[in-house]
């Protein structure tokens, strides 16, 4: 029941922003407990409107990016989405409700396993996660609907536009400058990539190879 109360008071938050929450992502957040994704010394900050740490110099991000990025996949009806980063599985967890199958990738040893933890504590069955570099995609799965790169890069490798479905939208932080991170939201359509940004944003950056 307090989790719930916490879950709802969360919401109210995002919504305070003027940011309001399509309906099948207001449900998916009401549905899952931030602060399990959260480590321990920082539980008590789960509800509150910020990014926080994580090991290996990680962070999950704040709710209201969390939000953004998840309405701005525009999920009605999504079958199948590839998501580059899982970090805490906070987001993978926010997709699980309402996408049917999430495909999630990290090269963080240390961070999967703990993902893994949380998915298992709430139960979530429909999440497929690989210990990986993400910059290489999940060629067995593709195409997918929907790929979130959710660490900033200078460009996105071709090989993920090419596992993109027909149709589909990719979003992921672009740094534009030096100091200057932009939320970029990609459509291709007859096989040609398309964008518009969303606005600026802050991200880790993407590194390659694998961590253990």
């Amino acid at each position: 029941m307090i989790r719930e109360i916490k879950r709802n008071k969360l919401v109210e938050e995002i919504e305070k922003t003027k940011f309001k929450l399509d309906k099948n992502v207001k449900k998916a957040f009401l549905a899952i407990d931030r602060e399990i994704f959260v480590p321990p010394q920082f539980r008590h900050l789960s509800y509150q409107l910020d990014a926080l740490p994580l090991s290996a110099r990680q962070w999950i991000s704040s709710p209201l990016t969390v939000a953004k990025i998840t309405q701005s996949l525009e999920l009605d009806g999504v079958d199948s989405i590839l998501e580059i980063g899982c970090g805490s599985g906070y987001q993978a967890a926010i997709l699980s409700k309402i996408c049917r199958r999430v495909f999630t990738i990290e090269r963080i040893d240390e961070l999967l396993k703990e993902a893994r933890k949380s998915f298992k504590l709430m139960d979530i069955m429909n999440i497929s996660t690989r210990f990986e570099d993400g910059q290489r995609g999940w060629k067995e799965y593709a195409p997918f609907e929907r790929i979130l790169f959710s660490a900033t890069a200078k460009e996105i490798p071709k090989i993920l536009f090419d596992q993109l479905a027909d149709g589909g939208i990719l979003i992921a932080p672009i740094e534009t400058k030096s100091t200057k991170h932009t939320l970029r939201k990609y459509t291709k359509r007859n096989g040609k990539i398309t964008y518009t940004d969303i606005g600026d944003c802050l991200f880790v950056p993407i590194l390659s190879g694998t961590q253990k």
